[in-house]
């Protein structure tokens, strides 16, 4: 646990054009839930291995740059997760490889990106 005014990671704040979508995008892939709803903002359940939650807020503006900030996320088959992520409507944006280590960068419906490995490459 954290000192006391040590801050910590609680929900990462994504924002959407259309939350609907975000939200049963990210609910699908991560199998996890809708947790709580006000107008215009939806928190997610926590994910199960005690990472930060997610939650969204829907913005009138389209995403038109790069992330500054981004999710990475570890899963036990990249091509397979890959394949997901497309199912449910995300696109490849990327495919990266330094000194052996490969990683994907994909996007949600809202073009969002964010990164995928493999758990045992690192």
């Amino acid at each position: 646990m954290p000192a006391p005014g040590n801050p910590s990671v609680g929900t990462v704040m994504l924002d959407c054009t259309d939350i609907d979508t975000a939200v049963s995008f990210w609910t699908q892939l991560l199998g996890i839930e809708e947790a709580t709803r006000f107008p215009g903002y939806v928190w997610l359940t926590a994910m199960p291995d005690g990472g930060p939650a997610l939650a969204f807020q829907q913005v009138p503006e389209p995403k038109t740059v790069k992330n500054r900030m981004h999710l990475d996320l570890t899963v036990d088959d990249r091509a397979a997760f890959t394949a997901r992520v497309l199912e449910l409507g995300g696109a490849r944006v990327a495919e990266h490889e330094v000194s052996g280590f490969h990683w994907s960068v994909l996007a949600d419906p809202e073009g969002n990106e964010f990164c995928v490995v493999e758990r045992s490459a690192g």
